[in-house]
């Protein structure tokens, strides 16, 4: 009899093309999701799959199986959901702060997806550009923060959502185009463009400029993606965002951009909760949703091994 993870085996390997990218996205092993795959197509008795395609391409029979996964899936899903809001624990408040200012493309997904199943639910969002929201989440006044820099707090739990790197963006008439990557010091003649926030709370300045004993020539504040991006476009000055904030503008040829050093500049982006109600339903599914909805709309983003 199939089972719901034989499903979802086929769709993943059939949405990322390999069963190395597959695995990666199921938290499996390469071995283990190659002995499912084969457990499958033993209980059915046919090939799902061509072998030695690249990427890989499906049978007849698995186009079939295809099919009935896309439709069964979402069935079991939404009901998975539904059974935990009658088990308990439906209603209560949720609100989330973001640190990460370039958030909202995946976020505001997310959170329409949520409220759809989580009804009883207050869920409130705001900015965290004019204080510091994760000693508001460990006195109880927020229920979620978004944010790159963990912190060891009593009584806080960080979810890893993803892996990214951090890209500076500049104009395509931009003398920087002609480097392959870009050392601390040649920010020293370039007006850096930010979101208003302390400079403690930027990778940019803590993790690359500041090691390097470097400051810029100027700092310019804006408060929207889209606003850094037409200033750099408009050669105003340079900025560092992540690479799936930057990649839209890429795709469309407004700007260039260009790694950071010798080995990049990475970051990771946590959920961060209360540990008292990290096993309440109406949050591990929030938890749930924002992970589903990062690797559906972001590109350029790694899995991350959680931390406790």
């Amino acid at each position: 009899m199939l089972e719901l993870k034989h499903l979802r085996t086929i769709v993943a390997i059939t949405e990322y093309g390999s069963l190395v990218l597959a695995a990666e996205k199921l938290f499996l092993t390469q071995s283990a999701l190659s002995h499912q795959l084969k457990e499958i197509e033993s209980r059915l008795g046919v090939s799902l799959f061509i072998r030695k395609s690249r990427p890989v391409r499906l049978t007849a029979a698995g186009e079939r199986l295809l099919e009935t996964a896309r439709s069964v899936l979402p069935i079991m899903t939404s009901t998975e959901r539904d059974m935990q809001r009658f088990a308990g624990g439906e209603a209560g408040r949720l609100h989330i702060a973001i640190e990460c200012h370039s958030c909202f493309d995946w976020l505001m997904p997310a959170i329409n997806q949520y409220r759809n199943h989580w009804k009883d639910v207050e869920v409130d969002l705001s900015t965290a550009f004019n204080f510091v929201p994760l000693p508001a989440l460990q006195k109880g006044r927020l229920d979620v923060v978004i944010t790159s820099e963990p912190k060891p707090l009593n009584g806080i739990h960080y979810e890893p959502l993803f892996r990214f790197e951090i890209l500076l963006a500049v104009a395509n008439t931009h003398p920087l185009t002609q480097l392959e990557r870009v050392p601390a010091t040649a920010l020293r003649n370039e007006t850096l463009i930010t979101y208003p926030v302390d400079q403690e709370r930027l990778d940019i300045f803590t993790q690359f400029l500041r090691p390097a004993d470097v400051e810029p020539l100027a700092i310019r504040t804006a408060e929207l993606t889209l606003m850094m991006v037409q200033l750099v476009a408009s050669g105003r000055g340079v900025c560092a965002l992540p690479n799936w904030a930057l990649a839209p503008y890429l795709q469309g040829g407004h700007i260039s951009a260009l790694s950071l050093g010798e080995t990049g500049l990475f970051s990771t982006l946590y959920l961060a909760v209360r540990e008292e109600q990290l096993d309440t339903p109406y949050v591990r599914e929030f938890i749930n949703i924002a992970k589903e909805t990062c690797f559906q709309n972001l590109e350029g983003i790694n899995v991350v091994a959680t931390l406790h």
